[in-house]
């Protein structure tokens, strides 16, 4: 067993691990963060994705003694009053999922590629996206939600 030692949606957070833990069962068995889903355990779908040290990564492929001491972000931490962050009311606005389960991955990806570029078109956006796979939509309503949130921010 390895300690680890991590902050997450600002606070620090300390486990006991196996080596061969991932970073997504960290979160979800030791840490009761169940946002984070896991769906194809191989990085190929996106909805575990989560945001460390500025980065969006995918949790299924980030063993959680390989973030010791990193800040991560979970679709938990996006905001500290119980509301809907900018990206999350805009993506509620635009309809852009059906049934949910790959919202948070989508939202963190959204989240990463906005803070590093605030000013993304369309094309942008839908490249950086297009690691995330939905089984419900046809992908527009989730590209209106980001652009409606840059939109929004830029606005702010």
């Amino acid at each position: 067993m390895v300690e680890v030692t991590v902050q997450v949606n600002g606070a620090p957070r300390t486990g006991s691990v196996e080596a061969r833990k991932t970073l997504a069962d960290f979160l979800r068995d030791d840490l009761d963060l169940t946002g984070t889903h896991i769906g194809c355990e191989h990085g190929v779908c996106g909805a575990c994705t989560v945001i460390v040290d500025g980065r969006a990564v995918r949790s299924c492929l980030m063993l959680a003694v390989q973030a010791a001491d990193s800040e991560i972000t979970t679709i938990e931490g996006l905001t500290t009053d119980g509301g809907l962050g900018t990206l999350q009311q805009a993506m509620w606005d635009s309809h852009s999922f059906q049934c949910g389960f790959c919202t948070p991955g989508f939202v963190m990806q959204a989240t990463a590629y906005l803070g590093a570029h605030p000013d993304a078109g369309e094309q942008e956006i839908r490249e950086a996206l297009s690691g995330n796979i939905c089984r419900c939509t046809g992908y527009q309503s989730i590209i209106d939600g980001v652009l409606l949130a840059a939109q929004r921010s830029r606005e702010a």
